[in-house]
């Protein structure tokens, strides 16, 4: 039987007939197609080749570096993002794609993020990195325990203890916390950062959708927690004794770390947490917490002026 390419050459006009043959010279004598030919000619055919000229043009048709958009969505190629190659399979060409610089770089920052789970925090406090951090004498001793905090972790051995950053509003300790989860989340842990006193009021709400406890565990269980504002929240015998003493009392058995910010020194949290709602003064159950926050966690004072002024 006769191939079905000699037959559709005898049936083209000549006109179209060359222009293919034209296109064809063209491409196969495009530098990068002469390069791949060359380098897999002991495992190509001339009919082969001939057969795959489609497959050659889509190649060329796209661009085979990063297009250099400024995102992947205004990608010029046939598949966003994607760079095209060659291979062989089966003694014929065919394409296959990897991802650009570009995409690679939105991906990174996609999983980044993804590794961050903010539970009401606004999304500039989770853009920190360790140089937006503002310095000066009364802020290096919160800094040198971040750094410490990081280069454990870096080097494989992340610390069990966090750290309990206190002091006056607008001091920046939000900012530290989203810091020290965004430097985690590059180095590949999840971290969940949680505004304490919108998330217990969520609770309330989750009781009669039955998913209280899923919310419970998801922020007890999390590789590592970031409390934000603890002390902030109006307090009932309920949110400090089934909610806090059972997500601290968790992550002290099973060794998680665990960050902290309020207004409030271990001993004004003690006092805060004493008092409920109803008026109710219960100092043991305020102690029981107290003990495993300073279990956890290692207190340290921010120090500086209110930078929401």
């Amino acid at each position: 039987m006769e191939p079905i390419n000699e037959a559709m050459k005898r049936a083209m006009p000549v006109s179209f007939k060359e222009r293919y043959e034209q296109l064809k010279r063209e491409i196969l004598e495009e530098p990068r197609i002469r390069s791949f030919l060359l380098a897999n000619r002991a495992e190509l055919t001339e009919d082969a080749v001939n057969r795959s000229i489609p497959k050659l043009q889509e190649f060329l048709n796209q661009s085979a570096t990063c297009c250099g958009a400024s995102e992947t969505g205004s990608c010029t190629n046939m598949m966003n993002g994607m760079i095209p190659e060659l291979f062989i399979v089966r003694g014929t060409i065919d394409i296959r794609y990897r991802a650009c610089s570009q995409k690679i770089v939105e991906e990174d920052r996609r999983n980044i993020s993804d590794r961050i789970a903010s539970m009401y925090m606004p999304k500039d406090v989770l853009n920190g990195r360790l140089k937006d951090l503002k310095l000066g004498p009364t802020r290096m001793d919160v800094f040198e325990k971040v750094v410490a905090f990081l280069k454990a972790t870096q080097s494989g051995s992340m610390p069990s203890k966090g750290l309990y950053i206190y002091g006056k509003f607008g001091v920046g300790k939000s900012f530290v916390i989203g810091t020290i989860a965004n430097e985690l989340a590059h180095l590949g842990i999840q971290c969940v950062v949680v505004f304490v006193p919108e998330f217990l009021r969520e609770l309330k709400t989750a009781i009669g959708d039955n998913t209280l406890q899923q919310k419970i565990d998801y922020v007890k269980k999390a590789p590592v927690l970031m409390l934000d504002d603890l002390g902030a929240e109006s307090l009932t015998a309920w949110t400090r004794d089934e909610i806090l003493a059972t997500i601290l009392h968790y992550r002290m058995s099973e060794q998680l770390p665990t960050f902290i910010t309020s207004n409030f020194s271990y001993d004004a949290l003690e006092a805060h947490l004493t008092q409920t709602q109803k008026g109710d003064h219960e100092p043991i159950k305020a102690a029981r917490i107290m003990e495993r926050i300073k279990v956890i966690t290692e207190p340290i004072e921010m120090l500086g002026d209110n930078r929401r002024d």
